[in-house]
């Protein structure tokens, strides 16, 4: 039998635990390179490596080494885009966030705004621009790959649903 940890697990479950957390570590950091906040690329991969899906407040800020003030950011970015949720505990002061129990992501980009608020806000930025400039046509050339990703990504994330719906039923 393997000897206790210095927590309490056994030393192999300790092992695989920090492993896991180091392999979610790394996958955050992917997360924020591309643009993601930083401290909710955390939370948000603390929540879908912990084996319920969910955390209290306090569990997040132990996993991630992080101030409650940090957690509550995060949580509330979470929140915002639609990631997690809230769940009350009945007979506790302490809630849970929690993924969405249905594909959180697939609804999550289903029903995100962001590449028309892009878009628009390209556009705008290009009426701006002198007409007929270099950084005019840039501009309205990123609001168009905007466009096209809003009006390419319900049928990609049907495409999805398909590929999942086939892996489930083998």
């Amino acid at each position: 039998m393997a000897p206790p940890s210095t927590d309490g697990y056994p030393a192999a479950a300790a092992s695989a635990a920090a492993a896991a957390a180091a392999a979610a570590e790394r996958t955050a950091a992917a997360f924020a390179a591309a643009g993601f906040p930083k401290m909710p690329a955390r939370a948000l991969l603390a929540l879908v490596s912990s084996e319920q899906g969910s955390l209290t407040a306090a569990e997040l800020s132990e996993r991630l080494g992080a101030s409650a003030a940090a957690v509550s950011g995060a949580v509330r970015y979470l929140q915002t885009v639609g990631f997690v949720h809230r769940v009350s505990q009945p007979g506790s002061r302490r809630d849970l966030y929690a993924l969405h129990e249905d594909e959180w992501y697939v609804v999550s980009m289903r029903n995100s705004p962001v590449y028309e608020k892009l878009a628009a806000l390209t556009d705008a930025t290009a009426e701006a621009l002198p007409e007929g400039s270099a950084a005019r046509a840039r501009v309205a050339e990123m609001a168009r790959f905007y466009r096209f990703l809003k009006s390419r990504m319900p049928a990609l994330l049907d495409d999805w649903e398909r590929e999942r719906a086939t892996e489930a039923g083998q």
